[in-house]
């Protein structure tokens, strides 16, 4: 095996930590890059993987590789879609074809892709409910445009975990977790101490 290949590659994997979304181009705020949006789905999928009993490795390594190809072809949001084709399967094809995971990688994908297995399924949730959470996050900065999608994405739900998740997204508030911390005694020297005070009202 000649490893410049698989260095080249991984510089390749690199440039998603620089290339934003274009999502944001029609959700009007704010932006992530494509590797900010991996690291999360992922998170989500070995999750849902998990509740629904499925095949762990696979959902997970369905969500890590599942945006790899847009190094090449960019990332198209519904609107360039219309207009412009991503040759993904040829871009996947070209990415894998020197490096050790290339055969499992593109196998992945396209089952990612039909979308007929319990993994690849739970995989797309995952992708989605990434998408939700950040547009619960744009709509609670502000954004009211951002319902709008997130009803959409919730929509577009199909595992009975991933829509337990949607609505637990839809119905609380991304800042939940932190508030409800301020209620939960710290450990300090072996003993509880309270730290900060919950606004009321």
């Amino acid at each position: 095996m000649d490893f410049k290949d698989l260095a080249n590659f991984l510089h390749e994997v690199g440039t998603l930590k620089r290339m934003i979304r274009n999502s944001y181009q029609t959700l009007g705020s704010g932006g992530e890059t494509i590797a900010e949006h991996i690291f999360r789905c992922t998170i989500i999928a070995y999750c849902l993987a998990k509740i629904e009993k499925a095949n762990e490795e696979k959902t997970i390594k369905m969500c890590l590789l599942h945006d790899i190809c847009e190094a090449r072809t960019g990332d198209l949001n519904f609107i360039h879609a219309r207009y412009v084709r991503a040759f993904e399967a040829e871009a996947r094809k070209d990415q894998g074809e020197k490096i050790p995971i290339g055969k499992e990688m593109r196998k992945l994908l396209d089952e990612f892709e039909e979308e007929k297995s319990k993994e690849a399924i739970l995989a797309k949730d995952a992708d989605v409910l990434e998408q939700l959470l950040q547009e619960k996050e744009h709509y609670e900065t502000g954004n009211d445009q951002a319902l709008l999608w997130m009803e959409y994405s919730f929509s577009r739900l199909k595992s009975k975990s991933a829509k337990g998740i949607g609505k637990a997204v839809m119905a609380g508030s991304v800042k939940d977790w932190w508030w409800e911390l301020q209620d939960k005694p710290a450990i300090k020297d072996g003993k509880p101490k309270f730290y900060g005070k919950k606004v009321k009202g």
